[in-house]
């Protein structure tokens, strides 16, 4: 700074902030002078010396008319730094720009001319501030004084010629055999895209067609630098203005075509800019994006050539949190690819994705339908065409794809379970689209075997209720679970079925609808000789059940999922079960388990009069001639089998021994014994749950809520909790 001063006379810089605009004019055509000498001599230290006292002393002054003889002496200097101006021009150019905020007016009205006058001198080396001047022009040409607007203007035509000049230097030197300017290419291209939002429409024209003859010399040429270009291209793929974008993602696409072998390297960086892409406002982009979007994913790269799989996995895990669909589905095509053909390094990232995979089952898409109706016509899960790209659904064939592992396939259940946990409108708004989707991706008896176990061990009774509910539904609704139900119906004489009955049931004690209904799909024919037929085991149970319950278990929730199956029963799915009341004397226990739900339902309720209404169909004989008759010692449920040989064998209620308790490995006593206990577990919870409520209003701690229940029948007696004396017209056929 010293040498600044001895330089610049005292006089010099004393007129050069003087509040008269002739004083500071005729001072910095002093300083022009100087900065010429200077140059002639080359002393640059002297001259960046100079530059700086102009710029600390005068430029960031906190008196407006020092920073006014600051502007104007940077631009004297520059005027004598002439053919030399481009070596300090960033040192010059950036207390101009910043001056353009100046609160002063006539601060910024002289940024306006002293940046004027440097880029006349300067002329296209000015451009690598284009950025920042347009910027500044964007905010000044709606300034509030008039004077700093005007001078805006004039600023705006000498920056407009000098673009149009350089533009039309490059076309024309392009044409020219004798230069390759392909190889500088990547050294202006950017400045080029820059121009492309120029709000004068003869430059975004002239930089358009510049950029059209390249793309088209770069579409002709054996031997192209796509690299340097590629990450040009991918920043202004991000532009805000449509045109760049277009005209960006436009030359990826060429790119991907033409040197796709050659932007291995550069993979990830185009998917990231692809993929936002695919969701844009404009229609052309979209569909350019797309394009390219195939073509790159089309194209098997090698881990071994330095295709980096982690990097392609990191973009599609951010893009699964984007704000658009289709971008979101996008990014689950890509981690499905690399599932498919590199699936060991995948598995290798799984803890980077497998979060985010997860959180995309609760994706915000609401285009999606259930998955069966316990009330409406249709049943099972109809997956049709228009809903096979749907993000949820992608996501679930993605974490099928994974968990054709074993250890991966318990971890995804485990995982899933847990989300179901800490987010229950996940499980009521999807969580049976999700489970019949990964029945129909894995094996289903295998998804129920491995979520039943680990339901049986869930701490949470009052969740592990409402998800084995859910689970149970979809056993009972669904068609892609007709071969789990067919198993399951041959439950005493098969070892697999009796196998997935007893690991059913553990978890299903949860709920008494749940063992209730899988006590009826249980229903089997077991052969105690060549005549006789009997099949009680099941229905006796459900019977058992249904008598244990008491007063607390029978309550509203209790009754909405009567309510469900009770529906259920008239579905397709159990045409068996009520073609088997047909023959009363075979199926006693059916009746009796029937008639217990009967008078457990309140007698106004829908059920109510479904069920009734069903029951008065039976029959008071049996089309085969077995007859339910009373018997002197008043026991309803003797049953007579009859025999061709005329003989009969007579079994009652309590001459069944132990095949009730236990067939093919079966202990039906010790399943009861189990359920009882479940529920008395429950009982306690919920007394324990309501005492902790009552006791401090204060508690931090919160409870899990259940989801919303169906609204309960609006004919529903509530006056009083349900008997299980209360009959309703139906009586047991005599």
């Amino acid at each position: 700074m010293t040498d600044a001063f001895s330089v610049i006379p005292a006089s010099v810089l004393r007129n050069l902030s003087d509040k008269l605009y002739e004083k500071r004019k005729n001072a910095a055509l002093e300083v022009e002078g100087i900065v010429k000498q200077l140059a002639v001599a080359g002393d640059h230290d002297r001259i960046t010396a100079v530059i700086n006292l102009l710029i600390t002393e005068f430029t960031y002054s906190q008196q407006a008319n020092h920073r006014k003889g600051g502007l104007i002496g940077l631009a004297a200097a520059t005027v004598g730094l002439t053919g030399e101006a481009a070596l300090h021009l960033e040192q010059i150019v950036l207390p101009v720009l910043n001056s353009f905020s100046d609160q002063d007016s006539r601060v910024r009205y002289y940024a306006c001319e002293a940046l004027y006058n440097i880029a006349k001198v300067v002329r296209e080396d000015s451009i690598i501030f284009f950025n920042q001047i347009f910027d500044a022009l964007c905010k000044l040409s709606a300034d509030s004084d008039a004077n700093v607007q005007s001078a805006a203007h004039l600023l705006d035509r000498l920056v407009k010629d000098i673009v149009t000049f350089l533009v039309g230097w490059i076309t024309v030197l392009d044409s020219v055999p004798e230069f390759d300017m392909l190889g500088f290419l990547p050294d202006f291209l950017d400045g080029l895209f820059n121009m492309l939002s120029d709000s004068s429409h003869e430059i975004r024209q002239q930089a358009d067609s510049a950029l059209s003859e390249f793309l088209q010399e770069i579409k002709n040429s054996p031997s192209v630098d796509y690299g340097r270009m590629a990450e040009i291209l991918v920043q202004r793929a991000a532009s805000q203005d449509e045109f760049t974008r277009l005209t960006a993602i436009t030359w990826i696409n060429e790119f991907v075509k033409l040197g796709g072998d050659q932007l291995v390297l550069y993979y990830a960086n185009i998917l990231g800019a692809i993929l936002p892409c695919i969701s844009d406002k404009e229609e052309k982009i979209r569909v350019v994006a797309r394009e390219t979007n195939e073509k790159l994913r089309s194209i098997k790269a090698d881990p071994a050539e330095g295709f980096e799989v982690g990097a392609i996995l990191t973009i599609a895990r951010r893009q699964l949190s984007s704000e658009w669909e289709a971008t979101r589905i996008e990014a689950l095509h890509w981690i499905s690819t690399l599932l498919e053909r590199h699936r060991m390094q995948v598995l290798s990232s799984l803890g980077d994705i497998f979060d985010a995979l997860l959180k995309a089952l609760s994706d915000p898409s609401d285009e999606w339908v259930n998955p069966f109706s316990y009330a409406g016509v249709s049943y099972g899960c109809p997956f049709e065409k228009a809903l096979a790209e749907k993000v949820v659904l992608l996501v679930l064939e993605v974490h099928a794809c994974i968990a054709e592992d074993p250890p991966h396939f318990r971890q995804l259940l485990v995982f899933l379970v847990h989300n179901f946990r800490i987010d229950i409108s996940l499980l009521a708004k999807r969580g049976a689209l999700i489970i019949c989707r990964l029945c129909v991706l894995l094996d289903p008896e295998r998804v129920y075997r491995e979520l039943s176990t680990i339901l049986e061990g869930e701490s949470d009774l009052h969740f592990a209720s409402i998800l084995v509910q859910t689970l149970n539904l979809i056993l009972l609704a669904s068609s892609e679970l007709s071969e789990v139900r067919d198993l399951l119906k041959n439950s005493l004489v098969n070892l697999a079925g009796k196998d997935l009955f007893v690991s059913l049931y553990a978890s299903w004690c949860h709920s008494p609808m749940a063992i209730i209904s899988l006590c009826l799909l249980a229903q089997v024919f077991v052969a105690l000789s060549d005549h006789v037929y009997c099949a009680w085991q099941t229905y006796q149970h459900a019977s058992a059940v249904i008598q244990s319950l008491v007063e607390e278990d029978i309550n509203v929730k209790f009754l909405v999922q009567l309510d469900k199956l009770i529906r259920l029963l008239e579905t397709p799915i159990f045409a068996y079960l009520r073609l088997q009341l047909l023959e009363p004397g075979r199926y006693i226990w059916l009746l009796k388990a029937l008639y217990g739900l009967l008078m457990l339902l309140p007698q106004q309720s829908a059920a109510f009069k479904i069920l009734q209404t069903r029951l008065k169909t039976v029959p008071s004989y049996s089309f085969n001639g077995e007859q339910v008759r009373q018997t002197s010692s008043g026991n309803p449920y003797q049953i007579i089998h009859h025999v061709p040989s005329g003989s009969q064998i007579s079994e009652d209620e309590d001459g069944i021994q132990d095949g009730a308790n236990s067939h093919n490995g079966i202990n039906f006593a010790s399943r009861l014994q189990q359920f009882e206990q479940m529920q008395r577990q429950h009982r306690m919870h919920t007394k324990v749950q309501a005492l902790s409520r009552n006791s401090s209003t204060t508690s931090s701690s919160k409870e899990v809520q259940g989801p919303e229940e169906p609204p309960d029948p609006a004919s529903w007696d509530m006056s009083g909790p349900p008997s299980r004396s209360r009959r309703g017209s139906g009586q047991l056929p005599l």
